[in-house]
């Protein structure tokens, strides 16, 4: 894990003064960084009957997509509002610094469905509670909400209640 954590960028004062952003864009440019992280996020999920793997925009699409290749499923994007054509569910949730809305597309996921939740960080935990709360609106079953990043400091851990959270990495 230290070579994972050793690609992670520090940019202080992003996106706005006082924040410390934690950039995951080194760990993506580095082939044996990225492909660990989908590796052991592959392997954890092996044998877990999982039906689809959901990536929150847009730098969850980034570790999902290539997760759910790995597991054989389906990929389902949770994007920010106005970006998904067809018929869809919104959720409004806070960030430390604002708001905003997440949808997902209302035929995404069937009742009873197993589903992974794919983020690159977690913080607070607005943004991962708000798209489970669309794939549990459809009926899915959120079996963990997974992230590359965890700022334990923010303790977005209790934001998503009930709902297993695996991190790689922890600051």
């Amino acid at each position: 894990m230290e070579h994972l954590k050793a690609l992670i960028r520090d940019v202080p004062d992003f996106p706005m003064q006082g924040i410390l952003f934690r950039d995951v864009t080194p760990l993506l440019r580095d082939p044996r960084g990225l492909s660990q992280v989908v590796d052991i996020l592959a392997e954890r999920y092996r044998g877990e009957r999982i039906d689809a793997v959901a990536g929150i925009e847009s730098r969850g699409f980034l570790f999902g997509a290539p997760l759910a290749v790995a597991l054989g499923v389906g990929f389902v994007p949770i994007r920010k509002v106005g970006k998904l054509p067809a018929d869809k569910i919104s959720r409004e949730y806070a960030l430390e610094y604002g708001t905003n809305t997440l949808e997902m597309h209302r035929d995404a996921v069937r009742p009873g469905e197993r589903v992974v939740l794919v983020d690159d960080l977690l913080a607070t935990g607005g943004t991962a509670r708000a798209a489970a709360e669309l794939l549990e609106a459809q009926g899915a079953k959120v079996v963990e909400t997974a992230f590359v990043i965890e700022l334990a400091f923010l303790n977005g851990r209790a934001a998503l209640e009930g709902r297993p959270v695996h991190a790689l990495l922890e600051y």
